[in-house]
């Protein structure tokens, strides 16, 4: 199913990235300026009420959040050492619509938490390289990329059921990697780096149904993580679906830290859904 609506990026007159729109119900703040401006969350505030958005979720170093906090937002997560390895990153919430913090889910979303943690220590199996090949992807992958997208996500947050928009993002700052067999690809993930933080999320995993159970999103990370490392990469983190128990297990193998889980904040798979932080130092493993 091709996603129809996706919401737009936008540069504000500080500097500061935002993402936003009604797909999400959101502003997301992802990248403030250099010199953040006292005057941000006053105007993240006023744009939300000015669409009629019911959260913003921002992702801003600790020394600038004070501005944020004494308006009311809140910590829900938290990443020590995010910034080129020195201040953390604060993953804030302002509510507009106090309904938009509520979960219902919670209660499997706590025992999806627990299940990770119980079988984080569980041995990692070896790649049947017989049947699968790991690699990463290149130009001429992006339209079957893009319809395994399309066949394992009913929505998500960016438009990456489009060839067009995995292209410009391969082309740009995002690395994707992809698992093959008998020359078909059979699941995927990417990198998104920056640079200026030196920190990848490591993201839009999938997986086709018929594949699912051989421990493919693992290697991925796995090959993602060495990656890094040989990048010098300070900061691997994912913001995976609270959700999904098979997620956050693969993240608790590969030794990431729980984070936080951020209320009701994606629209991913057909609906709003709760999200956790998971991260880790790879240059320090």
């Amino acid at each position: 199913m091709e996603q129809k609506n996706s919401d737009q990026m936008e540069v504000l007159d500080c500097g500061a990235l935002i993402q936003h729109g009604p797909f999400n119900d959101r502003i997301y703040l992802m990248k403030t300026a250099e010199k953040s401006s006292t005057e941000l969350p006053k105007q993240l505030i006023a744009q939300a009420k000015k669409y009629g958005y019911s959260k913003i979720f921002a992702k801003v170093p600790k020394a600038d959040a004070d501005d944020f906090i004494k308006l009311g937002f809140q910590i829900e997560a938290s990443i020590p050492k995010f910034y080129n390895g020195t201040d953390t990153a604060l993953f804030l919430a302002y509510y507009l619509d106090e309904k938009r913090s509520y979960e219902p889910d919670l209660k499997l979303y706590e025992n999806n938490m627990a299940l990770a943690v119980n079988r984080g220590e569980t041995p990692i199996p070896d790649l049947d390289s017989s049947k699968f090949k790991l690699r990463e992807c290149d130009n001429n992958d992006v339209k079957p990329m893009a319809e395994i997208y399309k066949t394992v996500f009913l929505s998500y947050p960016f438009p990456i059921h489009s060839a067009d928009y995995l292209l410009e993002t391969m082309r740009s700052h995002v690395d994707y990697f992809c698992i093959e067999t008998d020359g078909e690809i059979v699941a995927l993930a990417s990198a998104e780096k920056d640079d200026q933080s030196s920190s990848w999320e490591m993201t839009d995993f999938a997986t086709l149904p018929k594949w699912r159970g051989n421990g493919l999103s693992v290697q991925l990370l796995e090959l993602m993580g060495h990656e890094a490392k040989r990048r010098g990469v300070k900061t691997v983190y994912t913001i995976a679906r609270a959700a999904s128990p098979g997620m956050n297990i693969t993240f608790a193998k590969m030794g990431y830290h729980f984070g936080g889980r951020l209320k009701n904040n994606t629209n991913i798979s057909g609906k709003i859904e709760s999200m956790n932080i998971w991260y880790k130092h790879p240059t320090k493993s």
